[in-house]
């Protein structure tokens, strides 16, 4: 059977060989921001799932940026020289596979407690956390702490966005083939787009073009910071689910706004920014989202949020709902996703991807 789930398709620069995509999973197993072993283990696993594209993690653009102390990050030769090591390690177990980073700052988010951990909260100095940032001092919710308001006379706006570039030029110096900014889940570029964590009265609050001033700044600088062949697109949240929020309307004006700064891909998520919000939580919950955002951005859509079979999967892309299908949980629960979906969709011939050659003996179709 021909399908489009194993069609290639272009993120601008970078041909991916499916349109299959794992979505960036926080595993919180860093030291001082630097891969581990089990980083190497996780993703070299994901490398060979059968996945066009594989989603590092939230990756911190600055020590004060993670969400906890053992996020991923980016702003040091350290850091670098891990990620270097682990998307050669992924390059050598799948050269097929693409390989992106997603570049964050947690803003009133960080100095969190692991999820694991207890319940949701900012980690206090004398428990290893820090004092946090944000747009406006406006806490995420009762558990967390109140963020010092970001001050634009003291260049906070300024730095951060060069964090996000030197963390890119770091990202491509280590062998990544896309850069993802976060700009979605409540985290600091997000709390600058949505009304219910910027109450700004300056150039950066407001009305929406000056909400997304500070998206467009870091957009600029991971920009200038990479080589043409990388590409860059941006991870959105399309709506707060509460209507004086963040909305759908609010996010395609961003995402346009991203073409023309040049960004070539866009991945639809939602929620984030209030812990209450009445979120329809389902299968492919998600979707309508990212196609409406595809249909009035023309922008390559990736599309997530349960989609866990591989017919699901592909009757989304032939009705035009997204481009590439991200693959969150189900990977988890089976790291031979791609696999099993090439045998599912009744492949005629298994995509030199879906399988390493390794392992191509053992397989019974």
């Amino acid at each position: 059977m021909n399908t489009m789930l194993f069609t290639p398709i272009s993120i601008g620069p970078v041909e991916l060989p499916n349109r299959i995509a794992v979505p960036p999973m926080a595993m919180y197993s860093a030291r001082s921001g630097v891969v581990q072993l089990f980083h190497k283990m996780h993703y070299g696993n994901l490398a060979a799932s059968g996945a066009g594209l594989v989603c590092i993690e939230s990756t911190a653009v600055s020590p004060d940026g993670r969400i906890t102390n053992y996020d991923l990050g980016l702003w040091s030769d350290e850091c670098e020289q891990g990620l270097k090591e682990l998307v050669d390690l992924m390059h050598e177990i799948e050269p097929e596979c693409r390989v992106m980073v997603q570049l964050n700052h947690a803003g009133r988010k960080a100095s969190s407690v692991r999820p694991w951990r207890g319940p949701a909260r900012t980690l206090p100095p004398m428990e290893g956390g820090w004092r946090v940032r944000a747009p406006s001092p406006i806490p995420f919710s009762d558990t967390y702490t109140t963020p010092r308001e970001i001050e634009i006379e003291f260049g906070d706006c300024r730095q951060i966005a060069e964090d996000f570039g030197a963390a890119a030029a770091r990202a491509a110096r280590a062998g990544v083939d896309a850069v993802e900014i976060h700009m979605a889940h409540g985290y600091l570029i997000h709390q600058f787009l949505s009304p219910l964590s910027n109450h700004r009265i300056d150039e950066y609050g407001g009305a929406l073009d000056n909400r997304c001033r500070f998206a467009k700044e870091v957009m600029n600088a991971v920009k200038a910071a990479v080589p043409a062949n990388v590409a860059v697109g941006l991870r959105v949240s399309a709506t707060d689910w509460v209507p004086e929020g963040w909305s759908i309307e609010d996010t395609i004006h961003l995402v346009n706004l991203a073409k023309k700064e040049g960004c070539t891909f866009v991945d639809v998520s939602t929620g984030g920014n209030t812990p209450d919000a009445p979120i329809p939580v389902g299968p492919g919950y998600q979707v309508p989202f990212a196609s409406r955002v595809k249909a009035e951005t023309g922008m390559t859509t990736f599309a997530v949020g349960l989609i866990r079979d591989a017919w699901q999967a592909e009757t989304l892309l032939r009705e035009g709902a997204a481009d590439v299908i991200d693959i969150g949980r189900a990977m988890i629960d089976d790291p031979q996703w791609g696999w099993d979906a090439a045998n599912r969709l009744h492949v005629e011939k298994v995509p030199k991807l879906v399988v390493p050659p390794q392992y191509l003996r053992g397989l019974s179709y």
